[in-house]
């Protein structure tokens, strides 16, 4: 049976998270998910994770979700283009490899949070893999996020892009114009028919665990 807690993350700027984390009855010893929500300033929070976190715990893998700067009980300010945030994300996985004893972490970011955690990634060692749900690669959404790109692009750590076919941030064609320049090992799996939000929604909860599931295992 999973158990839910409540948690705070310090982060070094004196900023503090507000978190929960999701415990298997049966924990998985070697790996643990940080989950970054989608962006704040349209609302994303802890909550929109809080089914694939449950799942993957149900899955027994340990997984944390919590509410970037300036999001609920979350202190401090969010910003406009996520890059304050990736210190929010550092810490995030920072803490729960040292509160579970976790050698290694797998981050997850949905929506604006997949090129906010994609700036963490070659920042935090116990980071042994990336999955993106809904990567905004598209023109006007590259306004906010492009600086971001460069950082998972770059990255030699495996990782897994999943998107609806219907995205409206980024359509199939420039999803894959963009990985031909990826280092390592990279994947990607298409969502027929599905939308950018629709995706966030709890109705592709089941499928989001099972592909990330089994991306772990594959780690």
């Amino acid at each position: 049976m999973t158990t839910r807690e409540r948690c705070t993350i310090e982060c070094p700027n004196g900023i503090k998270l507000d978190g929960s984390v999701f415990k298997p009855e049966k924990k998985n010893d070697t790996i643990g998910v940080v989950l970054v929500h989608p962006y704040s300033v349209l609302g994303g929070c802890q909550a929109l994770m809080r089914g694939i976190a449950r799942n993957l715990s149900d899955h027994g893998y340990p997984a944390l979700i919590f509410d970037m700067r300036g999001v609920g009980k979350s202190t401090g300010r969010a910003s406009l283009t996520g890059f304050s945030e990736v210190n929010d994300v550092i810490s995030a996985c920072k803490w729960l490899s040292t509160t579970l004893s976790l050698p290694r972490i797998l981050l997850v970011g949905s929506s604006a949070g997949a090129p906010i955690a994609g700036s963490a990634v070659d920042q935090v060692e116990e980071v042994a893999g990336y999955v993106s749900l809904g990567y905004p690669f598209g023109l006007t959404a590259s306004i906010l996020f492009g600086r971001h790109h460069k950082a998972i692009l770059q990255s030699p750590k495996p990782k897994l892009f999943v998107m609806g076919t219907r995205d409206g941030f980024t359509s199939v064609k420039q999803l894959e114009n963009k990985l031909k320049s990826a280092a390592g090992r990279v994947e990607t799996h298409l969502i027929e028919g599905a939308s950018h939000f629709q995706m966030e929604g709890a109705g592709y909860d089941a499928e989001m665990t099972n592909l990330i599931t089994k991306f772990i295992s594959s780690l």
